[in-house]
């Protein structure tokens, strides 16, 4: 199944320049919104109260939702469990409250009494199961092993492409990482929506996309400069990225279907994740195309580095 023709020869490289100044703005762009602006962290990483409760008849969520915002609840993150008739509300915790596990404990009772309260106020058959408080240093450590793993996910593919490739394909795919990844948090520390344990596990699926997408196109690179006798360097790239074009878009297209759908019907649990995948996939897509082949032609890949090594190696002389 092809969308473009195998031998088709679009010269993707002619804006070589142009895509690598946007680029470059979008990753300085997202750096400085980090560093700025920081990230709206959810209830995960900030600590909060969670209470859950239990209705004798099923409930929409929405309707959940709609009371408690009702009763000043704005930012409560709702969701089912284990049914229709029983749910979880997730409430961010107050800052510059006392960190005192005996006053928290208190607070805590008291905004589970208010959130009750509220749910009755339009559905009397409702009680509370759990009242749980999550105190911020444990959302300190989730997000500190999240940054951890965010960190070795990338140093283990930085290592596996150091011994697959040579080495201006691993700059190249290394420097694509961190090109996805940073404007894929950037547009959440820009557009200040929340960032919770589902975003960053999106985050790590990202960076496993990104990098499975450039490695299909650096093996055809690969491949064409041993095969080839004559081309320079930016027409092998450019017929590179044109026989893997459709198996490019195929896959970005068919994976982006499937997050939309689960942005718009899977509820609000799970828009943070099909929303940054969403982003990924199109910034993966682009930077396989737009990024990582311009800094491979510009590190100098050549047809000589990616020879196999000949028998005039003294070692290998010596092998039958």
């Amino acid at each position: 199944m092809e969308i473009f023709k195998h031998d088709s020869n679009i010269q993707f490289l002619r804006w070589r320049r142009i895509s690598i100044v946007i680029s470059t703005l979008l990753v300085l762009g997202s750096i400085f919104a980090i560093a700025t602006r920081g990230l709206n962290y959810a209830l995960d990483f900030t600590g909060g109260i969670l209470v859950e409760a239990k209705y004798e008849r099923p409930v929409d969520i929405k309707d959940v939702r709609s009371a408690l915002s009702a009763a000043g609840f704005d930012h409560a993150v709702v969701q089912s469990v284990g049914g229709a008739r029983e749910v979880s509300i997730r409430l961010q915790a107050e800052s510059g409250k006392t960190d005192d596990s005996q006053a928290e404990k208190k607070r805590s009772d008291q905004v589970a009494g208010d959130v009750l309260k509220a749910l009755k106020a339009t559905r009397s058959d409702v009680t509370k199961t759990r009242t749980d408080f999550v105190g911020p240093q444990v959302g300190k450590e989730l997000k500190s092993n999240g940054v951890t793993a965010v960190i070795f996910v990338i140093l283990g593919i930085m290592i596996y492409i150091g011994l697959r490739f040579e080495w201006r394909f691993a700059i190249a795919a290394i420097a694509s990482e961190f090109h996805d990844t940073l404007i894929t948090v950037g547009f959440y520390a820009l557009t200040f929506r929340e960032f919770d344990i589902t975003v960053l596990a999106s985050v790590l699926a990202v960076v496993g996309y990104s990098i499975n997408d450039k490695v299909v196109v650096f093996d055809r690179v690969r491949e064409l400069f041993r095969s080839t006798r004559k081309g320079d360097p930016e027409d092998i790239l450019n017929r590179a990225i044109n026989s893997t074009l459709s198996r490019t878009i195929i896959t970005a297209a068919f994976t982006g279907v499937t997050m939309v759908a689960l942005f718009f019907i899977g509820g609000p649990a799970v828009h943070g994740f099909a929303l940054t995948m969403i982003i990924g996939i199109v910034i993966g897509t682009l930077s396989s195309i737009f990024f990582a082949n311009p800094i491979l032609l510009w590190l100098g890949v050549s047809k000589k580095d990616l020879m196999p090594v000949t028998r005039d190696n003294a070692e290998l002389m010596r092998r039958p």
